[in-house]
């Protein structure tokens, strides 16, 4: 059974679709052990709690250093037996200490398709306030594995959607979340969780089923 860590900020949006996902059996063989955010009043605690899920705030904030910091989100993580951190919408630069103690075991959700549109700064509304400032045509939403540079690492799963004449950075962040974020995050747990991926040479590969 994979046991996920999941990291949230805001309203926790992308934390439903995992949960859904995983009561519609989409993704098989998981449960989510635990759910973490950088804000007390996250919506997404309030989600996790009333399913029944753990649910903490840690603050970097309340630590002196980023060490302190990443030493506590290692070791609640360990303490809740977790496999696969997924970072759902998760607006803290993750400590050196969490991707070293988790290699290729943490992966984040980007709205943009990757490498436009990201690395520090970008993220929330600005993301899509950037792609319409382009005047991209297309945008989307990029999976990757998680390194120590900000929206960096190897991409698993991208999924394109259209922008339209007129989108206001509202009408295209929620565009992209129906159409691509809710659908390729839980399917790239299941693909984790089912052992359909292996990185080599800093490339995320899938497996195909056939070949187990």
């Amino acid at each position: 059974m994979q046991r996920l860590g999941i990291c949230v900020s805001g309203g926790g949006t992308n934390l439903q679709a995992i949960m859904d996902a995983i009561d519609n059996k989409l993704i098989r063989d998981t449960e989510i052990a635990l759910v973490i955010s950088n804000k007390e009043n996250a919506f997404a605690l309030a989600r996790a709690r009333k399913a029944g899920i753990p649910a903490q705030c840690i603050s970097p904030k309340a630590y002196a250093t980023r060490e302190a910091f990443g030493e506590a989100m290692v070791a609640i993580l360990r303490e809740y037996k977790v496999d696969l951190v997924v970072l759902a919408g998760y607006l803290v630069i993750i400590p050196k200490i969490l991707v070293k103690n988790y290699p290729d075991k943490i992966i984040n959700i980007h709205p943009s398709l990757i490498p436009a549109h990201c690395g520090m700064g970008y993220y929330g509304l600005k993301v899509h306030e950037s792609v319409l400032a382009a005047g991209n045509k297309v945008t989307g939403a990029t999976v990757h594995f998680v390194d120590e540079e900000a929206d960096h690492g190897p991409i698993l799963l991208q999924k394109a959607v259209d922008v339209r004449e007129g989108d206001t950075p509202e009408v295209l962040q929620k565009r992209v979340m129906e159409q691509a974020e809710w659908k390729i995050l839980p399917y790239a747990i299941d693909l984790i969780g089912q052992g359909r991926v292996e990185i080599v040479d800093g490339i995320a590969h899938i497996k195909d089923s056939r070949e187990e």
